[in-house]
């Protein structure tokens, strides 16, 4: 069906708009996937934050044209679905996921900080752990020395505190 002028303007404006709030951009062809495997793919990418959607080419040229993303505008012919996220992870790994499972998905490429990426860009963004994941790790990593202090320190007291009981056993059978 057919969007009249006014339908065009607003989803060029949506478009817009998310385009202004993403780091990323994936783009994959998604010919012959399922209603039911298309819907499983969106559930997913809600509950992590990305935002699929189905554009017509010209639109999604016309969205992201002054941003970032215009680096992939040439990239953008054929039945495509178009992933937008915040986080610089989460759309490659959410398609990237998807495309394992699901042959008929086929990564196409995306934009990442400016640049645009090939096929093997998005899969090594995806492979890239998440923010939380990275975050724990620096707080792992930082934790270590002092955790280890705390494990010495506290086995240096019991030593401590084990030595002194043994001499007030030998004081007080002499």
């Amino acid at each position: 069906m057919s969007l009249n002028r006014s339908e065009k303007e607003a989803v060029i404006v949506e478009v817009t708009s998310l385009a202004a709030k993403a780091q990323t951009l994936v783009i994959a062809e998604y010919r012959g996937i399922t209603v039911a495997d298309m819907t499983k793919l969106r559930a997913d990418a809600r509950s992590k934050g990305v935002s699929l959607s189905v554009l017509k080419n010209t639109l999604a040229r016309r969205a992201v044209a002054g941003s970032a993303f215009e680096v992939v505008a040439d990239q953008m012919t054929g039945p495509l679905i178009y992933g937008f996220s915040e986080d610089a992870v989460a759309a490659a790994k959410v398609v990237a996921d998807f495309a394992k499972t699901n042959d008929k998905l086929v990564i196409r490429g995306g934009a990442f900080g400016g640049k645009a990426l090939d096929v093997d860009g998005v899969k090594q963004l995806a492979n890239i752990p998440s923010k939380e994941v990275l975050l724990a790790q620096v707080c792992g990593l930082l934790m270590s020395p002092m955790s280890r202090t705390a494990v010495v320190l506290g086995a240096l007291a019991a030593q401590k505190s084990e030595g002194s009981a043994e001499v007030a056993a030998e004081t007080a059978e002499a």
